[in-house]
């Protein structure tokens, strides 16, 4: 602990105020040093300091200590016991912090007191108490850390002598130049109040002497100017060259190992010179001399300086001097676009504007990229790179002429989301190859799907909007050829899709129509109208990705049109993503089905292996093996079937232009309701089929009943449309069937299900049919709402036609006729699955049997043998009827348990159906019960039974009466070798899986409190005879082990020795505290005083050490969610009785607060006044 004593003089007053004495405790401190922020690190834990081994200890790790402990900035590390070997334990080893811990503890490391290290090897830290502001490193304005707050110097009371210290103590060079009048920027808080009187050889700033007289009436007016602690030599100028550190007042090297764009981009920032254009190894400015500092630097990038990044440490290498590393920074912010380029390290060269041969920049040479796996995502990133818009097309053999040079990249596999092509993975270097080109676009189409959109042009580096009185449909024309599009279908005014921003193209386009790009078209540069965003022009091209040969654009052969010709994609490597992309570039839903050519085409094949991520707006972005580079043939054609696909035929009529309606969508082929399709309609059909003009649309079946489902869509077609694929569609319907009965029941408000279809009576397919079907059905017929669907074997099974039409009612319609049909996932039926209903508004029902009553009567059982275990029975139509496991969960499962007197339930699960009656097979559904209920007939039950049974599994339940878990091997119930009661007999559980959460739960069945731990091995004893349970996976919220997911039936590979056992904390004196504490509450709910149950009595917990750490812990256990503050000085008011806890210390993952540090006792040491509270988020 460390006794400050504060004595403050204010500036403007020169009055003295004095501040109370404080004890501030720290986990950490540093020892043997020239100061408490200078020495070998030592760590508190559980009550004895210890030392840290210098494994891996570098500057983050440093920074972390000198934060905690308000020592400022971490100046230097130190190993090899620097300051004198310590004693006692070695707690920590092989440390690894981010950097922005609050404290070392929680820094990842080897564990407490886990270590290869000696007391020979004590890590140590220097810490400064002086920082400079406001400029990059080794430069700003000058701070000093006075009682916990940085104060500024005033200049008057700053010389040279001073500076020297302090551009030692921070590692920096010797002085430039001291500054004043707030060069850097004025400061906040205090002005520090003494004069320092270095001598200019001291270490650090606070070893000089000082004055504390006031001699200036001085205010924030000081910075000093500093030399930098990185520099780059031999380059021709400080923004390039090999780099050198200044360290302990040496300049030395850095080895090239592992050196990448990010260490390159901390240098250049923390020199003020702009960002990394390269890196470059093997003494690319010459070879060093000297020390070689560092090796295998590792930066993320977000250091301030390169001393900050993670290291080999100082002084170790496997290197020479012919291995430094090199820099190039790019020493402004202000390019042209050539320099632009140059400063990006990428190029083209041998096209016209923003095309040509892919060039890039690597250790001060120009090379080329190989062709190879080149696509239209690495181009995307070139394109972007250099600002050239988007990319319309990548080149592959040579196709700008052969470079020269290097080749220095090879495979490039870019995502299409890098910011430079060398951040793109490659397989790098390679002696020869074909050079990869790109043509990017200056123009593109903004708002609207691929080849449509607001037209804007790149000027500059901005995109701007083109004015719709200088365009038409020559400039169109080149608009559309230069994107890849197809010919333009329209030319839109008035921002059709939309306003831009920024600037309206002050030029008029004048193209003839034949130009590659609009930049080869003449303009205009005078100003003829006075045009805004609301006179955006917008264009439709025609797309550049077609299906053709399926029946409609949304399904057919996949073709791209790439250099004004269509070709065809290959069918070998192409992802079911790439599919996705094309049925939603064509606007044609989703992806239904691909395969090979059932058509093959003709021509070129463009793109094989085709590779999407799903976010490209065209496929032609999509990865590929290259234009044209494929191993195919055409009957392997791409051909593709989306969700969009309508395809329509007339069938059994005299000729092929005559006959039934039939609408093939998607994979499916249905009739067409006569009610739904009118004069326009047909003229679409007759259209697209080749048929001419419609002679008449007949209703009625006139061409016969057609199979399988009636298209359940409206066509709303306009008449003009050119395939009905074109016209709107609405999903609501009105469907054809025109009356319903219900046969062979009790009365006319029960029996089997028939439905009128034009002038057919069908059964309906139990499959398709739920209770809010039923429920209409029984409103239709004033027979009131639905009790119970039934199985063909209580009505019958009918004859003739079975309609497998799927009924989507809300249960609100008056007519099933309201109803929408969904017919996509029709299953084939038969007779024997024919549905039946009976609804409440039967009174023979009521005579004969009320499902409800008999529930309300407590008619239900459980089947089996023993008297609270075995399968679900209820009393249904004067029979007891077994209950399938569909629509039960816990809530139910609990409420017969308690309706039969059988305590709760303890599981409930499903068995294969004894007998082969399925008549006696029922599904129970519609109950919706808490759990609280006395009896089934409490639950909501809107209907009993349910034809729809998804599986023949029948409903076992297991209540608490019958006794199914126990613990053993300890003498008492709440700890031992955990057991389970199965087939008659006790056995054990595998450990394999068993985890905190299982834990919970036995401790919740057997009412014991909480588990103290996950699994106790072998201190019980391996138990005998089966084990029975393995691969036990909890939640953790479940009421008894038997609603977790196991494996049971003795299959396992397990032993004895690996049987679970249990510590509940109702057991926890027995084994760990002495004497007992049991239980923790917060005197709010999820916040305030926290108070803990011991001998007896509540008391509360002094706030000595208590931290947010602490507070996690307890909001844990308590269920409260995240912690939101730890708060001592009893905010939360003073307690009453005992303090029981003092000097609690978590590590923050703790399950339990007894899991912590702490010492637990009547703590006269400490008053209410000091009580610990807690805000938790819950």
């Amino acid at each position: 602990m460390n006794l400050i004593f504060t004595l403050v003089r204010h500036l403007h007053t020169n009055t003295v105020a004095l501040m109370t004495t404080m004890w501030v405790c720290y986990n950490v401190r540093l020892v043997d040093g020239s100061s408490h922020c200078s020495g070998r690190v030592e760590v508190l834990h559980r009550g004895q300091w210890g030392t840290v081994c210098d494994d891996d200890w570098d500057m983050r790790d440093a920074a972390v200590v000198c934060r905690e402990l308000g020592c400022g900035e971490a100046v230097d590390v130190l190993g090899n016991s620097h300051f004198g070997p310590g004693s006692g334990p070695i707690w920590m080893d092989d440390i690894d912090c981010s950097g922005s811990e609050s404290t070392l503890k929680n820094c990842r490391s080897a564990g407490w007191g886990k270590h290869n290290c000696n007391q020979t090897k004590n890590a140590g830290v220097i810490c400064s108490g002086v920082r400079l502001v406001g400029a990059p490193r080794c430069t700003g304005r000058v701070e000093v850390l006075h009682r916990k707050t940085w104060a500024t110097v005033c200049h008057s009371d700053f010389d040279q002598k001073d500076a020297e210290v302090v551009c030692r103590e921070l590692g920096c060079g010797p002085p430039m130049e001291v500054l004043g009048t707030a060069s850097f920027g004025r400061g906040e808080g205090q002005v520090w109040s003494e004069e320092l009187q270095c001598t200019g050889n001291e270490s650090q700033f606070h070893l000089c002497p000082s004055s504390s007289t006031l001699k200036h009436n001085s205010f924030h007016e000081h910075g000093v100017a500093l030399v930098y602690s990185v520099r780059l030599m031999d380059g021709g100028g400080r923004c390039s060259g090999t780099v050198e550190v200044l360290h302990r007042g040496q300049w030395g090297t850095v080895c090239d190992d592992d050196w990448d764009m990010r260490d390159a981009a901390v240098v250049c920032r923390e020199l003020g010179c702009g960002e990394p254009v390269d890196v470059l190894g093997n003494s690319h400015f010459g070879p060093g001399s000297g020390t070689i500092w560092m090796d295998d630097v590792d930066c993320t990038g977000s250091e301030s300086t390169l001393k900050n990044c993670t290291s080999a440490g100082w002084g170790k290498h496997d290197c020479n001097q012919t291995k430094n590393a090199g820099v190039i920074c790019s020493g402004s912010t202000e390019f042209s676009l050539f320099f632009y380029a140059n400063t990006l390290g990428v190029r083209l060269v041998g096209g016209p504007r923003c095309s040509g041969r892919v060039e890039v920049l690597h250790r001060g040479q120009w090379g080329t990229v190989c062709d190879d796996d080149w696509d239209m995502r690495d181009a995307a990133v070139v394109c972007r790179e250099l600002g050239c818009g988007e990319a319309v097309d990548v080149l592959g053999k040579a196709h700008f002429g052969p470079g020269s040079g290097p080749i220095w990249m090879n495979e490039v596999a870019c995502s299409g989301s890098e910011s430079t092509l060398k951040n793109c993975g490659s397989s790098g270097r390679v002696s020869d190859c074909h050079h990869a080109g790109v043509i990017c676009s200056g123009v593109r189409l903004v708002g609207g799907p691929h080849c449509s959109g607001r037209v804007e042009v790149l000027h500059g580096k901005a995109w701007t909007t083109v004015c719709d009185a200088d365009f038409d449909q020559k400039d169109a024309e080149v608009v559309c050829r230069e994107l890849g599009c197809g010919p333009p279908v329209e030319v839109l005014g008035a921002a059709a899709f939309g306003r831009g921003e920024g600037q309206v193209w002050t030029e008029e386009l004048q193209c003839r129509g034949n130009e590659s790009d609009i930049f080869s078209c003449p303009t205009i540069s005078a100003v003829k109208h006075d045009c805004s965003h609301d006179s955006d022009v917008g264009l439709v091209c025609a797309g550049s990705v077609r299906l053709v040969d399926g029946g409609s654009r949304c399904a057919g052969r996949v073709e791209v049109l790439h250099r004004g010709q269509w070709g065809a994609v290959c069918v070998f490597g192409i992802s079911t993503i790439a599919a996705v992309v094309v049925c939603r570039e064509l606007g044609c839903g989703e992806f239904l089905s691909i395969n090979a050519g059932y058509i093959p085409g003709s021509g070129p094949i463009w793109m094989s292996h085709v590779d999407c991520s799903g976010t490209e707006s065209t496929v032609k972005h999509c990865g590929s093996l290259g234009w044209g580079e494929h191993s195919c043939l055409h009957y392997y054609d791409a051909e593709l079937i989306c969700s969009g696909h309508k395809m329509p035929r007339l069938t059994d009529g005299p000729h092929l232009c005559s006959g039934r309606v039939e609408v093939l969508h998607g994979n499916t082929l249905a009739t067409v309701c006569d009610a739904d399709f009118d004069q326009q309609d047909a003229e679409v059909v007759c259209r697209e089929l080749g048929c001419g003009h419609p002679m008449k649309v007949l209703g009625a079946a006139a061409f016969g009943r057609g199979e399988g489902q009636v298209w359940t869509e409206e066509l709303q077609c306009r008449g003009n449309e050119s395939e009905i694929s074109l016209c709107p569609t609405s999903s609501v319907k009105q469907n054809c069937h025109t009356a319903v009965r219900l046969l062979n029941g009790w009365d006319y408000c029960s029996g089997r299900v028939e439905l009128l279809y034009l002038s057919d009576w069908g059964s309906v397919c139990g499959a398709s049919w739920d209770m809010k079907a039923a429920s209409v059905l029984c409103g239709q017929l004033k027979c009131g709402s639905a009790v119970a669907l039934l199985a063909a074997d209580w009505f019958g099974e009918g004859s003739g036609h079975i309609w497998a039409d799927v009924f989507d009612c809300h249960g609100n319609e008056t007519h099933l006729s309201e109803c929408p049909i969904s017919s996509w996932s029709r299953a084939a039926c038969s007779h024997k699955q024919a549905a039946g209903v009976i609804c409440n508004g039967d009174d023979v029902l009521h005579a004969k049997i009320s499902s409800s009553q008999a529930f309300h009567e407590g008619q239900v059982r459980l089947s089996g043998g023993r008297e609270c275990e075995g399968q679900v029975e209820v009393y249904f139509s004067q029979d007891w009827r077994r209950v399938l496991l569909d629509s039960w969960s816990v809530p139910e499962a609990s409420v017969v348990c308690r309706q039969l007197g059988c305590g709760s339930v303890l599981n409930f699960s499903s068995s294969s159906p004894s007998s082969p009656d399925q008549h006696s097979h029922i599904c129970v559904t519609g109950f919706n019960c808490s759990g609280s209920e006395a009896h089934l007939g409490n639950c909501s039950s809107a209907n009993l039974l349910n034809l729809s049974c998804s599986s023949m599994e029948q409903l076992s339940i297991t209540c608490s009466a019958h006794s199914s878990i126990r613990l053993v091997g300890s003498g008492g119930d709440c700890a031992g070798r955990l057991e389970v009661f199965l087939s008659g007999s006790w056995g054990t559980v595998c450990d394999d899986s068993w985890d905190i959460e299982d834990a919970q739960v036995v401790c919740r069945q057997l009412q014991c409190g909480v588990a103290l731990s996950a699994h106790v091995p072998a201190w019980f004893g391996p138990g005998t005879g089966p084990i029975w349970l393995n691969e036990v996976q909890c939640e953790g919220n479940e009421t008894s082990l038997w609603n977790c997911r196991y494996q049971s039936g003795g299959k396992h590979d397990c032993r004895h020795k690996e049987d679970v056992g249990v510590v509940l904390t109702k057991q926890l004196s027995a084994y760990f505290l002495s004497p007992e504490f049991k239980e923790i509450r917060l005197t709010e709910g999820c916040s305030g005083r926290l108070e803990v149950y011991h001998n007896a009595a509540w008391g509360s917990i002094c706030d000595d050490q208590w931290d947010i750490r602490d507070a996690e812990v307890v909001c844990r256990q308590l269920g409260c969610g995240k912690a939101l503050s730890a708060n001592g000085s009893a905010a939360f008011g003073a307690g009453e009785g005992a303090i029981w806890l003092n000097r609690v210390e978590c590590r923050g993952d703790e399950i339990h607060l007894w899991d912590c540090s702490y010492s637990l006792k009547n703590h006269t040491d400490c008053s209410h006044k000091e009580d610990a509270g807690i805000i938790c988020a819950g």
